[in-house]
């Protein structure tokens, strides 16, 4: 049996500290709260993606075989919960456009085809047990709600839910997310993140963008 390496529900992995794929990109204070599902993120939420000890062994499918293997990119300051999935693995050696879709072992590298990186943007919050499928986009400040199933990209600041997962609506106006990505505020330095830490706590957009303006731009 696998050993939960979460002591308790309230306990967050930073996964920046975690991450050993090297086919997994994530950035600062990005975090899995994992108790639930009773594992690290790289074994529980990361599916078929090459990189993991046991396949390195077997082999490389960029030098043996030519390919353009996927990659998963996460922003900073997302939040991702317990159970999530990331398809991975391009179409998994499944080829739709032929009359079988099975991956006979002579056939494994022609059948093969990239789907492209899946990206999570910044702030991002992803709700227990959803699934994201290969080369989905999900924007900056997007949410999406738990078990959905992401079949398409997520604009910024939108909530979708859902299988497949659809749009529920915009977080702020159109005005407010101009502003809110021209901001970036996870790009800033932490000293002006904290310092501005109860105004991004708040609902006063303008109140953050006068902050910007005045310490940041």
């Amino acid at each position: 049996m696998r050993k939960n390496p979460f002591k308790h529900w309230t306990e967050i992995q930073y996964l920046k500290e975690e991450i050993k794929n090297p086919l997994i990109e994530v950035g600062d204070y990005s975090y899995y709260s994992g108790y639930y599902a009773g594992g690290k993120f790289e074994d529980i939420c990361v599916r078929y993606i090459w990189g993991d000890e046991e396949s390195q062994k077997m082999y490389n499918p960029v030098n043996d075989y030519g390919w353009v293997v996927d990659k998963i990119k996460i922003g900073k300051y997302c939040c991702l919960a317990s159970g999530i999935v990331f398809m991975m693995g391009g179409n998994q050696n499944h080829n739709t456009n032929w009359i079988t879709v099975y991956p006979f072992k002579k056939k494994l590298i022609e059948s093969y085809k990239s789907k492209g990186d899946t990206i999570v943007g910044n702030d991002v919050w992803i709700g227990s047990e959803a699934m994201v499928m290969p080369g989905i986009k999900i924007g900056d400040g997007a949410i999406v709600a738990s078990r959905s199933v992401v079949t398409r990209d997520v604009e910024p600041y939108t909530i979708v839910g859902g299988n497949p997962a659809k749009f529920i609506k915009k977080r702020f106006t159109e005005a407010q997310i101009e502003m809110l990505l021209e901001m970036r505020w996870w790009d800033w330095k932490e000293e002006d993140i904290n310092n501005a830490i109860d105004i991004l706590s708040s609902t006063d957009i303008g109140e953050l963008y006068k902050y910007y303006k005045e310490n940041i731009k």
